[in-house]
């Protein structure tokens, strides 16, 4: 074998090992535990599109027994997005120690990274605080996906707020508004990955068919794992992963109080 091709295998695998050491450092840096709210049912699931990505989640455990809830997604793939990911995550857990206002703390975490992020680079994010015994989700949207809010009467609603992403410029306003989760209804937090995976004859999955499927599912069952199976229906055996999946359904038992 020539020196050359030796090298080059080498170097291949040297990558190849420190993608995978970063992979497991990412996957540790991911919530180990899910809250446990009486009368709720709190269920991620985090796919990359390869060995590192951009998505991520989190929770916030806050004053009075409130939940703070985090879904994100950092431009690009790979490397640079994993790394992007890992600095916001750090900033949203350092300013809600002092905030618990959704539209600050994303205001505060985009002026900590408008001043360093690189150019053309931004995050989008959603975080919300719920307060488990009323059922009330207050929350402020970053240019993220909207969430699908699937009522007791099988209605589908967006949760909009109106928000840039963060790191794009200074001085943004982020919008904070709320809703009410009763017995019997939840949310779909997601991102990209899933509305913008194509079957073979390149047709997008879509924001349409997310919200009737969300309508369609009946109460029985996890959601996250209904909506992956009507996935993988549709892209058929041969897709290949574009981009990093990453689903969180909250929801609130039918018969709780």
């Amino acid at each position: 074998m020539q020196p050359a091709l030796e090298q080059e295998i080498r170097e291949r695998e040297r990558i190849e090992q420190e993608l995978r050491a970063a992979r497991r450092i990412q996957q540790a840096s991911l919530p180990k535990e899910v809250p446990t709210l009486e009368g709720w049912q709190i269920s991620p699931y985090y796919r990359p599109a390869r060995e590192v990505g951009g998505d991520f989640y989190d929770f916030h455990l806050l004053s009075a027994d409130r939940v703070g809830l985090v879904m994100g997604d950092a431009t690009g793939k790979g490397m640079p997005a994993a790394l992007m990911m890992s600095t916001t995550r750090g900033m949203l857990r350092a300013v809600v120690q002092s905030s618990e206002s959704p539209g600050e703390v994303l205001a505060r975490v985009n002026e900590a990274l408008v001043a360093d992020i690189p150019p053309s680079t931004f995050v989008t994010c959603f975080y919300g605080v719920l307060d488990p015994k009323s059922g009330r989700l207050v929350y402020a949207n970053a240019g993220h996906n909207l969430p699908c809010c699937r009522r007791h009467n099988s209605q589908v609603d967006e949760l909009r707020a109106r928000g840039m992403p963060l790191g794009l410029m200074p001085g943004m306003f982020y919008e904070e508004k709320e809703t009410v989760l009763v017995p019997g209804e939840g949310v779909l937090f997601h991102t990209n990955g899933l509305v913008e995976a194509h079957n073979p004859q390149r047709e997008m999955f879509g924001f349409l068919r997310l919200r009737r499927l969300v309508a369609e599912h009946g109460r029985g069952g996890s959601l996250g794992n209904f909506l992956l199976e009507e996935l993988y229906s549709f892209t058929g055996d041969s897709w290949e992963q574009e981009d990093d999946i990453t689903l969180l359904t909250l929801r609130r038992a039918a018969g709780s109080r």
